[in-house]
């Protein structure tokens, strides 16, 4: 179905694999599409309880194409991050459901926001990371100018932004940019373990947490107060909330179905 990604839905898990080893899994305008209708099917099949991106090969993703941007010379760039990254980031950034980054290699520009965007992110070792917008004259997009001096703050982003040097796993660990720092050959396994744990966890109020988390940088504490006494309603009134309440009353563990 697709020609620049792997996709499947299994077992309440959706995995994305994006599919250009050979050009260390660079965007181009194709793979770009891809991944938007893949993050859509994710978001809207009730089946998919979560959703792992990882990389084909040696590297996650090594950003734009440069080559495929150099044959669309004279294009707005503009357009392009509009039309093609924005709507990659806002539907992992808003879908009702976690997203887990698995990181293999390197994760570069628009890849490392890829990254970035996701909810839950295990990288390997051997992983790194660089802002590469500045090397080629460029700023940053697809979120990185929100994601990083949200997790960072001013002064690291900027740093990291403007001197476009590469960084390693370890350190994105410890500045709290990635979640899990795994030995490379327990990466699978280790993205395995979390993917299972949210694909039988209880979805709908994962989905409303993740809301309120989102919504929490740009909110007042009453704001907040108040979108918890919404989503809590919802929550509520949800079969997980009713399984959870029976689990515990029977002493068991509960038997979450998303719904």
């Amino acid at each position: 179905m697709y020609n620049t990604i792997l996709f499947e839905i299994k077992d309440g898990i959706a995995s994305l694999t994006l599919n250009r080893p050979d050009r260390f899994n660079a965007f181009n305008e194709e793979m770009s599409r891809e991944v938007i209708d893949a993050i859509k099917k994710t978001a809207k099949d009730d089946s998919a309880r979560v959703l792992v991106i990882s990389g084909e090969g040696k590297a996650f993703c090594s950003g734009q194409d440069l080559k495929d941007a150099e044959a669309a010379k004279g294009r707005s760039l503009s357009d392009s991050v509009i039309r093609r990254y924005n709507p990659m980031i806002l539907g992992l950034r808003e879908m009702p459901k976690p997203v887990i980054a698995k990181v293999n290699g390197v994760a570069a520009g628009a890849g490392a926001s890829l990254v970035f965007a996701c909810d839950y992110i295990v990288a390997a070792k051997s992983a790194v990371f660089v802002e590469a917008f500045v090397n080629i004259g460029l700023v940053l997009d697809s979120g990185g100018s929100y994601f990083l001096p949200t997790v960072l703050g001013y002064n690291k982003a900027f740093e990291l932004a403007t001197l476009g040097e590469k960084f390693t796993a370890e350190q994105a660990h410890h500045w709290g940019l990635v979640n899990k720092l795994v030995d490379d050959e327990n990466l699978q396994h280790a993205t395995q373990e979390i993917a299972n744990r949210y694909a039988s966890g209880a979805t709908k109020a994962i989905g409303l947490i993740k809301k309120m988390l989102n919504n929490a940088n740009s909110a007042t504490l009453a704001d907040m107060l108040q979108q918890e006494a919404w989503n809590q309603e919802i929550a509520g009134r949800s079969e997980d909330y009713r399984e959870g309440v029976a689990a515990f009353i029977e002493k068991r563990k509960a038997a979450f179905k998303g719904k």
